[in-house]
């Protein structure tokens, strides 16, 4: 998406939202036994290795100071070791130099769908790539733009016809509701009015599962594209192989009808945001003025953990296919709203903890592997400060939890969520999911107070291994426990 989009987008987000090698396996297809079949639009084609993944954002133009597939090539071990299974890039094709905003422009500003930004290196030099991720015993997939093209694009001059024009001329994106620019200037919207522009579009989606082997797509702005063209695509791209689909999106439809097996967690992770705002994690960064507010009940932002109920329900209820994205930063949120430790605070772990944990695929964004309290720059080069990776040892802990659990795995794979009463649920987070005898149970204070909890109910009862510090643990019914500021448990019984 590009960077303006996602404020100015934001409110039309969460209305749309009210409607490893060993873990390699041979692809197979995948279908939800829970939807209607009269809801299906779409035969979906996912692939098995997809039931347990989880995914990790590439920012190819900061990830190294070369900015190079090449280069990339060797971080790929040290991302199997942690227990990433797919790798997003960023888009990887040329950036328009036509009305480019900044020094490199916005990756989004897609200068031609066939090739590769000669900043990163050669198509040659993305297959290699692939193929070390591949041997890595991951998957790769691109981020698609298929919305608006860079204005020097070729299909500007050699197909007009595939753009929207206003009183004559191509325009950048017109908001529907006002009439008026999105603010996009460096890219040209396109018409899916024209059939010839969506059988050229699946063809260049094509091309890169065919010629370069990648493994799915994250649609860019999949909210903006016709339903009807979004159907067309998946239904020509899962006739090759089975792929991961992602959409930037919350909107049902597009996850329901079968096109995508995933989309955005937006409303989760913006309710994240205001707990984490609410409970004290920015305190020190707010104003009197603020908590003033606050003590007045003026702030209509309040958040606290009995709010993650009420999305999970609008989830339940909007989705019976797919699975959603959780996560605690992207690309988007990072340049433009703040890294996790500038939106949450001190409680940045808890909030890993519970997006690693919960119904739907963790996603971590480049850097936070490291800890780098770092916004990167959109449209000039800013390289990642890696240090020492404080955060890996984090992460695989909870990633391998999530390969061996299958009450962790996604969407239908997994184990219902089921919440535990602890007499202090406003301030303190707690459930079990189970699957096949497989469970998991966790408890995060998601304040930035100490807080007493009793577990209440007996679903969970039993012997576990808390999965971070490796003590076991017998949990019972009325069991009192104590957890610290921002204090996360994470039980396991295998």
């Amino acid at each position: 998406m590009q960077p303006l989009c996602f404020r100015t987008l934001l409110c039309l987000l969460l209305t749309l939202s009210l409607f490893n090698c060993e873990r390699r396996a041979e692809a197979e297809v995948v279908t939800s036994e829970s939807a209607p079949a009269s809801d299906l639009a779409v035969e979906p084609n996912v692939p098995e290795w997809a039931k347990n993944a989880v995914i990790y954002e590439v920012n190819l133009r900061h990830f190294t100071p070369e900015g190079t597939f090449s280069a990339f090539e060797e971080h790929i071990p040290r991302l199997a070791e942690m227990g990433v299974d797919v790798l997003w890039f960023m888009p990887i094709h040329p950036v328009s130099k036509v009305n480019r905003k900044g020094e490199l422009g916005s990756p989004y500003a897609v200068g031609d769908y066939q090739g590769t930004n000669p900043d990163f290196g050669t198509l040659e030099e993305f297959k290699s790539m692939v193929d070390a991720i591949h041997g890595a015993g991951m998957y790769a997939i691109i981020d698609w733009v298929p919305n608006h093209s860079g204005w020097d694009n070729p299909w500007i001059t050699e197909h007009p016809d595939f753009y929207t024009k206003k009183d004559g001329e191509i325009t950048d994106p017109i908001n529907p509701a006002t009439g008026e620019s999105w603010g996009w200037t460096d890219v040209a919207d396109l018409n899916f009015d024209n059939d010839e522009l969506r059988d050229s579009m699946i063809a260049a989606m094509e091309f890169w599962v065919e010629e370069a082997g990648i493994d799915g797509f994250r649609v860019d702005v999949a909210h903006g594209i016709p339903v009807d063209f979004i159907e067309q695509a998946a239904d020509s791209l899962y006739a090759i192989k089975p792929l991961f689909m992602l959409a930037e999106a919350e909107v049902p439809e597009i996850v329901n009808n079968g096109a995508f097996v995933m989309d955005y967690g937006w409303e989760m992770h913006h309710t994240l945001n205001q707990i984490a705002k609410t409970q004290g994690a920015n305190r020190d960064a707010q104003t009197d003025a603020s908590n003033i507010a606050r003590e007045e009940g003026e702030d209509q932002d309040r958040a606290t953990a009995l709010d993650i109920d009420r999305v999970l329900k609008r989830y339940a209820d909007d989705y019976h296919r797919g699975y959603k994205m959780q996560f605690t930063s992207n690309h988007d949120e990072n340049s433009w709203s703040g890294t996790e430790f500038q939106r949450m605070g001190d409680g940045h772990q808890a909030f890993a903890v519970l997006t690693a944990t919960f119904d739907g695929m963790p996603l971590i964004y480049t850097g936070q592997e490291s800890a780098d309290d770092q916004q990167y720059e959109f449209f000039t080069k800013d390289n990642v400060e890696w240090g020492n990776y404080e955060y890996a040892d984090f992460y695989r802990t909870l990633f391998d939890l999530k390969e061996k659990n299958q009450a962790l795995w996604n969407g239908e794979y997994g184990g219902d969520l089921q919440k535990i009463p602890t007499g202090n649920d406003e301030n303190v987070y707690a459930f079990t999911r189970e699957k096949y005898g497989d469970r998991v149970v966790v408890l995060i204070n998601l304040s930035a107070q100490s807080q007493d909890i009793t577990l209440q109910g007996d679903a969970f009862a039993g012997g576990y291994t808390e999965v971070f510090t490796q003590e076991s643990n017998e949990l019972q019914e009325g069991m009192d426990m104590h957890l610290d500021p921002w204090e996360y448990r994470v039980y396991s019984n295998r």
